[in-house]
């Protein structure tokens, strides 16, 4: 059973699942300071409308990794989800590429206070118990590495893995193929216990470089091929003949598919991403991009398993 913000669904009744999608990416502390940037309502339509329109095209589930410092609201994304018959898996975990949030630098091991890491308990609660007293739970753990390993960021993967250690859960990371830190976030997480086997090297598709990806793959992990529509980061044709130059290696059993998109990403301002990324939306991949792998010759069973299967191993 996987837990999702509608309460639990079997495994095996995932369907087809985007692997790596945002409802919103939001800076809480400017929503509710400076709230000309926000209007609830006309976002919450926003959102149903964009969301029903994925299910359109016969997505049955996504997998929302928004933590701490993307600014998680599960009771807003509840009550979206109340709207479309969809299932949405929620994560725990914290988003930095450098420092932890200061109401936390003087706690945990190797601090002034020392102690247990307070996010190894804050990770466990939300899988065990639930977010912020809503009784919806995570399924799964989400950090991040950019371009070096950090003592704040390595301090996290290392409670995201104690916290896969006691509950299971499965671990996404976000990473940067440039600077190959699927890497290093491999050998953090390897070092802590953790089976790579239940890990998504997140944006490997950002890169063309199959080396890499296949010493990802070699290591264990599946590969996180999740920005489609992001052409500033690479063209979709070149993702597409990454993947398909993997599949044809016997490797789908080894990659999931999403666009790393959301209904709205305070990061950008007000209408950028409609007219800088115009694919860059929910319906990019079964409007466009599977019609391409499969003229690029990925075989529609290579494409149920990454939609389908892996995720439901992932969870699984």
């Amino acid at each position: 059973m996987v837990d999702t913000v509608r309460g639990q669904v079997p495994a095996d009744q995932l369907g087809t699942v985007l692997m790596h999608e945002h409802v919103f990416v939001l800076d809480e502390e400017i929503r509710r300071n400076y709230p000309e940037f926000w209007d609830e309502e006309e976002r919450v339509a926003d959102a149903i409308r964009r969301l029903r329109e994925m299910v359109s095209r016969g997505v049955s589930t996504i997998v929302d990794p928004t933590v701490i410092g993307l600014g998680r609201d599960v009771e807003r994304v509840a009550r979206i989800n109340a709207e479309v018959d969809l299932n949405i898996i929620v994560a725990t975990g914290l988003y930095t590429y450098d420092a932890v949030p200061l109401s936390l630098r003087m706690l945990g091991p190797g601090t002034l206070l020392g102690g247990e890491d307070p996010l190894v308990g804050m990770f466990v609660k939300d899988i065990t118990e639930g977010i912020a007293g809503t009784g919806i739970k995570a399924a799964f753990l989400k950090c991040a590495i950019e371009e070096e390993l950090t003592p704040g960021v390595e301090r996290v993967l290392n409670a995201v893995a104690e916290a896969h250690q006691r509950t299971g859960a499965p671990i996404t990371v976000h990473t940067s193929p440039g600077h190959r830190t699927g890497l290093v976030a491999q050998e953090v997480l390897r070092r802590s216990g953790v089976d790579l086997g239940q890990v998504v090297i997140g944006h490997s598709g950002d890169t063309t470089d199959t080396d890499y990806l296949r010493e990802l793959v070699d290591n264990g992990s599946y590969l996180g091929m999740d920005r489609f529509g992001l052409e500033l980061l690479l063209p979709t044709d070149e993702r597409v003949a990454t993947i398909a130059e993997l599949a044809d290696a016997g490797l789908a059993d080894r990659m999931v598919l999403a666009h790393d998109a959301s209904c709205h990403n305070s990061w950008f301002p007000h209408g950028l991403v409609e007219e800088s990324l115009p694919n860059w939306h929910f319906t990019h991949i079964h409007d466009a991009v599977l019609p391409a792998l499969r003229e690029a010759g990925v075989t529609e069973q290579q494409l149920t398993t990454m939609l389908v299967d892996n995720p439901r191993r992932y969870f699984g």
